[in-house]
């Protein structure tokens, strides 16, 4: 089964790259090369490569095959948007079969979306739901979700995205109309949004019951998927340059990275540490940004130097360095204490221990400490000391 499931995974990432490189160049033709274009594509390529690596190694597990259908919609939609764009828009008539694209580019991103944000939360990490009584929320988001595309592929009208241009859809039918816009595509997108939230609470339950490796697993998805929801609200708040898009890219590339950590357990235990620098550093830069702005501010409110004096600038970049190592500790501290605070306990335990042996003579008292110093941390369900006699000669 491996070995099938393993051909399997090379053709769809042959079939994944074949369609990418028209798609790629098509963008470029069609002036529609941006950056972020190009660090979504990126990002469907993370979600094609970890699928395939997740089909190759544990085909049973049903995870991998729905990152591999994620990457496989996005290269050939962006494929067929891009042919149907050229043959309509750029230069009309120059291609056959441009219908046919345009009509693929008119659903492909339906079960995209939904198997991105629903199905991979309702089914991660094991491939199944959370139990059997999961199951029936699986088979409604499944039946909603072809239910929907169904409705869309016969939408009579195909609109090309991004571009004020539509056609007549040969097997449209009048009656179906805009999926987005009539009382059943409403009512499907209500059923799907209801699945969503299910997906939601199972995956916080399937984290409470976790233990060891599982919630370890769960660790590295939720790391990802905070991520994203972080940058893409940001993203709405904050005006967002050409390097925050490749960064979102990156963003999202990091969901299937993860996963794929989380499902082959390659250094799972890793994740609490990353979290925790996480955590350290983004609360430094926060806390730096901020007191670097008031520091110009005041310097300006302060001093009778100009707005873009260089000597502020300096002078406030120097304070901002001279506080990043202590603020640092301070913040990591802080982190430890609220966060880790078994694992803070546990080194301030080991660090007065240590403190203790230096100067500690009597043996039975020093083993009474160092079986509590093992029982507290450690939280055996057994501990005991063998202290090997000194040979006499």
């Amino acid at each position: 089964m491996r070995r099938r499931a393993s051909k399997v995974a090379a053709a769809m990432i042959a079939v994944f790259f074949t369609a990418m490189v028209p798609a790629v160049v098509l963008a470029e033709i069609n002036g529609n090369f941006h950056a972020d274009t190009v660090s979504l594509l990126l990002a469907f390529a993370a979600f094609m490569g970890v699928g395939a690596l997740v089909v190759g190694r544990h085909p049973s597990n049903a995870v991998g095959w729905v990152f591999s259908a994620i990457g496989l919609l996005a290269s050939t939609g962006v494929a067929a948007q891009e042919y149907a764009e050229y043959a309509y828009v750029t230069r009309p008539g120059s291609l056959p079969g441009a219908i046919g694209a345009a009509w693929y580019a008119s659903w492909y991103w339906l079960p995209l979306i939904i198997l991105t944000l629903l199905f991979t939360v309702l089914l991660f990490p094991t491939g199944r739901p959370l139990s059997p009584r999961w199951t029936p929320v699986l088979w409604v988001a499944a039946t909603a979700t072809a239910s929907m595309t169904v409705l869309a592929a016969l939408n009579p009208t195909i609109d090309l995205q991004d571009e004020d241009y539509s056609v007549p859809n040969p097997i449209g039918v009048k009656a179906v109309g805009d999926v987005e816009e009539n009382a059943v595509g409403g009512v499907l997108s209500g059923i799907v949004l209801l699945c969503s939230v299910a997906s939601i609470v199972s995956l916080v339950i399937r984290f409470r019951r976790s233990r060891r490796d599982e919630r370890q697993q769960l660790k590295w998805f939720t790391y990802a998927a905070t991520l994203v929801v972080f940058l893409a609200v940001a993203e709405e708040l904050l005006p967002f340059t050409e390097l925050g898009d490749w960064v979102f890219g990156v963003v999202v590339a990091l969901l299937p990275v993860a996963a794929g950590i989380a499902i082959l357990k390659y250094r799972l235990y890793d994740i609490d540490r990353i979290i925790n620098k996480t955590l350290v550093y983004g609360a430094v830069t926060a806390l730096l940004g901020l007191g670097y702005a008031g520091g110009v501010l005041l310097a300006q409110a302060v001093l009778p130097v100009s707005d873009d004096s260089p000597a502020v600038v300096a002078i406030t970049t120097l304070a901002v360095v001279a506080l990043f190592r202590p603020l640092r500790s301070r913040v990591q501290s802080f982190v430890d204490r609220r966060f880790y605070r078994r694992r803070y306990d546990a080194a301030r335990t080991i660090e007065s221990f240590g403190s203790r042996l230096r100067q500690e003579t009597d043996l039975d008292s020093l083993s009474t400490e160092l079986l509590g110093l093992v029982k507290d941390t450690m939280q055996p369900a057994h501990a005991s000391l063998w202290l090997r006699k000194q040979e006499t000669a």
